[in-house]
C-alpha cells in the first residue's frame, strides 16, 4: 500500500470529523488521492513553498553534490596529496574514514563538508573553492593537517586532536581537550591510523 493510500484514509477520517473538506499537502483541490504517490506529493509541496514549478525529478543535482566516489579514485588522491604535503596516507585515510565514512557529499550538523569534513571557513582559508570536490577536499585537508603536525612537532595525537577541536583549544589544555567527542575522535583516529599503517 502506496502512503497516499493511507493519507487519503487519514484526510478523508478528519473530514468526517469537522465536517470540512481537509487537502493534503501538495494536492491540487480536487484531485483524487489515490491517483497522487507520495514522492510527487511531497515534490509538489516542495515546489509550492519555493515559490517554482519545478519538481525534484526535473531539478539537476546540485554542483557541489557529486557522485559516489569510487574507493580506488579516494586512495589515488590520499596517496598523490600525502606525497605532496608529507604526510603519512594512512593518517590521511583514518581521518576520511572517521570524519566522512569515505562520502564526499558527507555535511555534518555543524556544516563540515565533504571526505575530510572541512569547515566552509577553513576550506577558504585553505584555498579550497568547492568542499564537496573530493580532489579540492583531500588536497585542502592533507594540507591543515600537515600544518597542525608541523604545529605540533609531529605529534599525531595532538594533530588529530587539534583536527577536531581546533588548535587553540588543544594549546589552552595543553594536550588532548577534556571534551568526550573529543577524546573519542583521537582514540578511533589512531585506531584507524594503526589498522591503515598495517595493510
Amino acid at each position: 500500500m502506496d502512503i497516499s493510500t493511507d493519507l487519503a484514509s487519514v484526510a478523508a477520517r478528519i473530514s468526517e470529523i469537522t465536517g470540512s473538506q481537509v487537502t493534503l499537502p501538495g494536492l491540487p483541490q480536487g484531485q483524487d488521492p489515490q491517483s497522487a504517490s507520495f514522492a510527487a506529493m511531497v515534490q509538489a509541496e516542495l515546489a509550492a513553498q519555493n515559490g517554482t514549478t519545478e519538481t525534484l525529478g526535473d531539478a539537476n543535482p546540485a554542483p557541489n553534490a557529486p557522485a559516489m566516489v569510487p574507493p580506488a579514485q579516494i586512495d589515488q588522491l590520499v596517496q598523490s596529496n600525502a606525497m605532496h604535503w608529507s604526510v603519512d596516507p594512512a593518517l590521511v585515510k583514518a581521518i576520511i574514514a572517521n570524519e566522512s565514512g569515505f562520502n564526499a557529499n558527507a555535511t555534518s550538523k555543524v556544516g563540515a563538508q565533504g571526505l575530510m569534513q572541512l569547515m566552509p571557513g577553513t576550506a577558504a582559508g585553505l584555498g579550497v573553492t568547492n568542499a564537496y570536490d573530493p580532489a579540492q577536499n583531500v588536497w585542502g585537508g592533507t594540507k591543515y593537517i600537515k600544518g597542525l603536525l608541523d604545529r605540533f612537532n609531529g605529534d599525531v595525537r595532538l594533530a588529530v586532536a587539534a583536527y577536531n577541536a581546533g588548535p587553540n583549544a588543544v594549546e589552552k589544555y595543553g594536550g588532548v581537550p577534556p571534551y568526550a567527542e573529543t577524546q573519542n575522535y583521537v582514540q578511533n583516529v589512531l585506531a584507524s591510523y594503526q589498522k591503515y599503517r598495517n595493510r
